[in-house]
């Protein structure tokens, strides 16, 4: 089973929609159980996506990306979600990095790295959290001091998916004084002198990537790794991939959710209970209804959010924030509710409802908690409000 394709998409959207649908069905769905209980990462099949252009979506084709938009990346990112979300969001993390090189990089920054992250033979980790900074990531203690032609960095970065596999890891340190001004980003080889890394974390879900600590330990990083080239602009990088990053989430958890409700709807039209089909009570159609509903609101800000990206809206910040925040939300939802509709069957592993609920809990926590993305509304209702005032 694979995710609705919206029948009104042009050609070349509805073949980018069905060729991630049908790798997703045949390469990630049957293994999914299986890889959340052997907490498998599967880069192997992470390649085989890179090959078919989904590790360097939204990435210029001069280098090997896809040259394709936001939308169609949400698309794209709802069906690989529909098959396993913790698997779609490593790519997601992966696809953000390998942008913010792209975007941002030097052109021999962009030439050396973006295409072997387009076909990865790199795989990227995006490396912003530190155990004292979370939320607030300008906060960051993480420094990199300037020795000639290097730089070196010490500092330790929190809940990094990918840390010890991936080969690039994309850091945030400081490079001047206190506040998001003082940060930069540089380019850190894995293999490189003084990186280590934490113990495995033991997580509720997203069993299907590693999430570690990223230890720098006075790595000396050739200067040309500073990302941009340019010393200061390393927070506003960094932020400028989420945006990016939490429509992907998303977009995980809208089709994480819509496979959740598949499998209630198809489980309470055959369940029979009291004499009738449990899907003939009114009060599980009711559930349903509000399950569906939540599923095509989400979907609807969600694109539109993706298109606000797109088309570099002014308020494209806020609207992405107001789309992770609301499809996060209603989504995870959503997948409790289909939990609830199996009764005790939802809470046996091998029916993959409790899978879906685990993995979905996180994404109101990671690319910025929802309660960071109701600051940021917030202050953007408040700014348009102080201006008409």
């Amino acid at each position: 089973m694979t995710a609705t394709i919206d029948p009104g998409l042009d050609e070349d959207a509805r073949v980018i929609a069905e060729t991630a649908a049908a790798f997703a069905a045949k390469k990630i769905a049957p293994h999914a159980l299986d890889w959340d209980e052997r907490h498998h990462f599967p880069v192997d099949v992470l390649r085989e996506a890179a090959e078919l252009g989904m590790a360097a979506i939204y990435c210029s084709e001069d280098v090997g990306g896809s040259g394709l938009t936001r939308l169609d990346g949400v698309r794209i990112f709802e069906q690989l979600a529909h098959a396993d979300p913790a698997v779609g969001a490593f790519l997601s993390i992966h696809n953000m990095c390998t942008w913010m090189i792209d975007k941002y990089g030097t052109d021999e920054q962009r030439r050396e790295f973006v295409p072997r992250l387009a076909s990865m033979e790199f795989v990227a980790s995006y490396c912003l959290t530190e155990p004292g900074a979370g939320s607030d990531a300008a906060a960051l203690a993480t420094r990199a001091v300037r020795d000639g032609d290097e730089y070196v960095l010490t500092g330790v970065k929190q809940f990094i998916s990918g840390a010890g596999t991936s080969d690039v890891y994309v850091v945030m340190a400081r490079t001047g004084g206190s506040g998001p001004k003082g940060i930069s980003a540089f380019i850190v080889d894995r293999d490189a002198p003084g990186v280590s890394f934490g113990a495995q974390e033991r997580k509720m879900g997203w069993h299907a990537q590693p999430t570690a600590q990223v230890i720098l330990d006075g790595v000396r990083v050739p200067a040309s790794r500073l990302l941009g080239g340019q010393e200061g602009i390393g927070f506003g990088i960094a932020m400028n991939g989420l945006n990016g990053g939490r429509l992907n989430i998303a977009a995980s958890s809208l089709c994480g959710a819509q496979a959740a409700f598949d499998r209630a709807a198809a489980y309470v039209a055959d369940r029979e209970a009291f004499g009738g089909k449990l899907i003939d009570e009114p009060t599980i159609r009711f559930t349903l209804a509000d399950m569906a509903t939540a599923l095509h609101t989400s979907r609807l800000m969600l694109h539109d959010a993706a298109r606000a990206l797109d088309n570099d809206a002014p308020d494209k910040v806020e609207r992405c924030a107001m789309a992770k925040r609301y499809v996060t939300d209603a989504c995870f939802t959503v997948a409790d509710q289909a939990l609830q509709l199996h009764g005790g069957y939802g809470y046996l592993a091998e029916y993959g409802l409790e899978k879906i609920l685990r993995d979905l809990r996180v994404h109101r926590i990671l690319e910025g908690t929802n309660e960071i993305m109701r600051v940021v509304v917030g202050r953007s209702v408040a700014a348009k409000a102080t201006s008409a005032g």
